[in-house]
């Protein structure tokens, strides 16, 4: 800052070094002197006129400062910025560049997410400005695709839109795949023109030789620069800031938002492909795609070990032992692994496979222990997911436990909305009067602004509970209704397979008991068939318990024979499964 008072012109150097300076204070994470910094550019941009490089520049720096304004939770603030950088995009009459702001002000609007109008009007402003930018184009802003497929895929499953959210995931796979044949290309290419002009710098050449060589090189320079175009600025050149004076460099380390000086990337290019590898989870996991989804699981736990290595973070290394610039890009990094590892622990618990759903609910609480600065804000997820590991193995009331603590964690009104539904249930459970009375109370405040909530998910699980609730009162018709009221939104919106067939479970055992007996029977047998599927072991249990009591009441002995012997199998198998997961050394370490 002192060389730059002392320069009395160098308007780019002066603005590329206060861009420079803030970057470097966003990655040691000191907000007040980058916000600092930013105004100051903002006013040399500003005092330089309406030249074009003057308005790229207040679109880099408000793009910076809102960024920074967003971090210290200033929504608004951050909002005014990326208006009056997108006012300076418009003046350009860049398109991309509006895009880039309509997609940052989507993003500010997600996080904040105080009106569903607002957010859903940025979504549709992105997709108008999206559609007015040639195909070609497009293809073109690979960055700037991706983001705004993404925050598109993160709205929608904040939505419940699980299949509008899948076609965005598709695209996404696309377009990383494009970006994987571009990248091997362009490496393959540059190796290939290296070893032609390694030839052609030898003085021995033969001149046919020589001219061969010479044309071959050109052919391969101009495939490079064809490839490469997708780096050039607005002049049609290669812009220094962000190849670093290596153009070839540039398909394999950023995929950025926007042309030179709006060169930045949102998230590094491995951050996106494990991102989209944990939408793709999130959208295959309720329907019971567990393979797929392991696979993605792996895939981005395989990007993140490779990039905490790059940062020097090992299974013995700590918080204290980072560097003051590897805590950002650390954070990042951790906070989607644990999120990948909690879709692994919960599709362990759904398939009951209780020793594989220890290991990965340990890795997250080892993290956890490692980074807990870091990692804070997952405090609320451990404990969800000790409460559902504890459930699942018959702990009942140290899961209404975790789940009272998961809601005293978390300032969501939504996760704490889903944190007494879990606990309510776990109540439900345990079975007495009492556990009754206690889900009750955090049941009833859920059920009754269950149609304030953004999406479903909370009003289908406290459909559920309620309905559960309500057979263990004996009012089998107000239980009957808000079940299957509660299975056809989840039916239609969640396509949560396991929600399903625990709702088709209860609902059989209710047309049982109202002596529905053609009803019963065919719900329960489609909810076996879903839970057979997601090797769903706990359930199916439930469900043959009442296939054996209904052959029993039509009298049918050899279907109630085999139906009984197929559950006390089953009964035995789930026995045995929480024996050995109560045995492991894991488990009194989750229980503490």
């Amino acid at each position: 800052q002192l060389l730059l008072k002392k320069i009395p012109s160098c308007f780019e150097l002066k603005c590329r070094a206060y861009s420079l300076l803030s970057q470097c204070y966003h990655l040691v994470g000191t907000i007040p002197p980058q916000k600092q910094t930013l105004k100051k550019g903002l006013e040399l941009a500003i005092s330089a006129g309406e030249g074009e490089s003057a308005k790229l520049w207040s679109c880099n720096f408000n793009l910076q400062l809102a960024n920074a304004l967003t971090t210290e939770g200033d929504f608004q603030g951050a909002i005014s910025a990326l208006e009056s950088g997108q006012q300076y995009a418009k003046e350009t009459q860049y398109r991309e560049l509006e895009v880039v702001f309509a997609t940052s002000m989507l993003h500010v609007h997600l996080m904040q997410w105080e009106d569903p109008t607002v957010v859903e009007s940025a979504v549709n402003t992105c997709d108008a400005i999206w559609t007015g930018i040639p195909a070609a184009q497009k293809n073109i802003c690979r960055g700037l695709q991706l983001y705004n497929e993404l925050l598109h895929t993160f709205y929608l499953l904040r939505m419940c839109e699980y299949k509008e959210a899948q076609k965005h995931v598709i695209v996404l796979d696309a377009a990383l795949q494009y970006d994987i044949q571009q990248t091997e290309q362009l490496q393959k290419l540059s190796a290939e023109l290296k070893s032609v002009e390694n030839t052609l710098s030898r003085p021995s050449l033969q001149q046919q030789r020589r001219s061969e060589l010479c044309e071959k090189q050109k052919q391969l320079q101009e495939e490079l620069h064809k490839l490469q175009k997708s780096n050039l600025d607005h002049n049609g050149k290669f812009s220094e800031p962000s190849s670093f004076g290596n153009p070839r460099s540039i398909w394999k380390e950023k995929l950025e938002l926007g042309p030179p000086p709006l060169n930045g990337e949102w998230l590094p290019k491995s951050a996106v492909y494990v991102l989209v590898d944990l939408m793709a989870v999130l959208c295959l996991r309720p329907k019971g795609n567990f393979k797929e989804c392991i696979k993605r699981i792996e895939s981005g736990i395989s990007h993140i070990e490779e990039e905490l290595g790059k940062l020097g973070i090992s299974r013995n290394v700590k918080e204290v032992d980072l560097q003051h610039w590897a805590i950002w890009m650390a954070g990042v990094y951790l906070m989607l692994l644990v999120q990948l590892l909690e879709n692994r622990v919960i599709i362990d618990l759904t398939r009951t496979e209780f020793l594989e759903a220890e290991e990965s609910l340990m890795q997250v609480i080892d993290w956890f222990e490692r980074f807990p600065t870091i990692l804070q804000g997952c405090e609320n997820t451990i404990q969800m997911l000790l409460g559902q590991y504890t459930h699942s193995i018959g702990c009942f009331s140290e899961a209404a436990l975790h789940f009272t603590e998961a809601t005293r964690l978390t300032e969501s009104k939504s996760v704490q909305a889903m944190c007494q539904i879990y606990a309510a249930i776990s109540y439900i459970c345990i079975g007495d009067a009492e556990s009754s009375s206690q889900a009750l109370d955090l049941i009833g405040p859920v059920y009754r602004d269950m149609d304030t909530y953004v999406g479903v998910r909370e009003k289908t699980g406290a459909l559920f509970a309620s309905g559960l609730l309500q057979m263990k009162q004996h009012n089998l018709q107000e239980a009957r209704t808000r079940l299957a009221s509660g299975l056809k939104v989840t039916h239609k919106s969640l396509g949560n397979l396991q929600l399903v067939s625990q709702y088709l479970t209860v609902l059989g055992s209710l047309a049982l008991a109202l002596h529905d007996i053609v009803q019963a029977r065919e719900i329960l047998k489609s909810s076996l068939t879903l839970a057979k599927a997601l090797h769903d072991i706990p359930t199916q249990i439930g469900v043959l318990a009442e296939l054996t009591a209904l052959y029993r009441e039509l009298g049918e002995v050899a279907n109630e024979t085999e139906n009984s012997e197929y559950e006390a199998r089953k009964v035995e198998d789930l026995k045995r499964r929480i024996e050995i997961a109560k045995a492991s050394p894991h488990h009194l370490h989750l229980l503490k």
